[in-house]
């Protein structure tokens, strides 16, 4: 299961990972909070409500591409997470992950990512709570029943965007390799028509950086787990 905030953010971060969960057979589950109205690149919308249903076709064709499942796209208001009701938020993504049985959780890191966005970090502190209290009778009772994942990744960023102050370095866990999942994830990405000028100022960091992803273990059922590991499911 893959927690988001955005539209694209989906491939941008984590697309080699679910294209290659998806090689495996791996069922996935993409939880997107917005749909990506406050974007900077509007494309050719002539309104935030044009725009978010862009946005929404865009995922559900970059989810197809990525071999993705399940994928579902909230009603949150882009740019506003920090407003967001914490338990509520937090309680309906416990409902999915009761409801999905998920043995991995990714979402990003508490640094918002490369360009540590205030929306990022939000949709981590909600995932990282949720995957907590998933497995926990006494948090949202009425929700399905108990289920605790097994383990909880964070996407750690492996390069700088040009012109911004970049976060604070996180020690990974998991150099993955998507080498096979290359092209899958740029044609993923290209799914977001709307976003071609973002595409554009980031296709030198895709071609430089495009052959792993970093993962950081935030919890698992064995505190030797923490060691370095080459896939997100090694051991399960």
């Amino acid at each position: 299961m893959l927690v988001v905030a955005h539209p694209d953010d989906e491939c941008f971060g984590f697309g080699g990972a679910l294209a290659l969960a998806a090689d495996r057979g791996v069922e996935t589950y993409v939880i997107c909070l917005t749909d990506g109205q406050a974007a900077t690149n509007r494309g050719l919308a002539a309104s935030g409500q044009e725009l978010g249903a862009m946005r929404r076709a865009e995922f559900a064709a970059s989810c197809k591409v990525l071999g993705v499942t399940h994928h579902e796209l909230l009603d949150y208001q882009d740019g506003r997470l920090e407003f967001a009701n914490f338990p509520q938020t937090t309680g309906r993504i416990v409902e999915r992950i009761r409801r999905f049985k998920p043995d991995v959780v990714l979402t990003f890191g508490s640094d918002g990512g490369p360009n540590t966005h205030a929306d990022h970090i939000m949709v981590s502190m909600f995932t990282t709570a949720a995957f907590h209290w998933a497995g926990r009778p006494n948090r949202y009772p009425d929700l399905a029943q108990p289920f605790q994942p097994r383990r909880l990744f964070t996407v750690t960023s492996s390069f700088e965007i040009p012109g911004r102050q970049p976060p604070m370095p996180s020690p990974w866990t998991v150099a993955l390799d998507i080498a096979a999942a290359q092209d899958r994830k740029s044609e993923a990405f290209r799914q977001h028509f709307s976003q071609a000028p973002l595409m554009e100022s980031t296709k030198e960091l895709f071609e430089k950086y495009g052959r792993q992803e970093f993962y950081t273990l935030l919890a698992a059922e064995s505190s030797q787990a923490a060691s370095h590991m080459t896939d997100l499911f090694e051991g399960l």
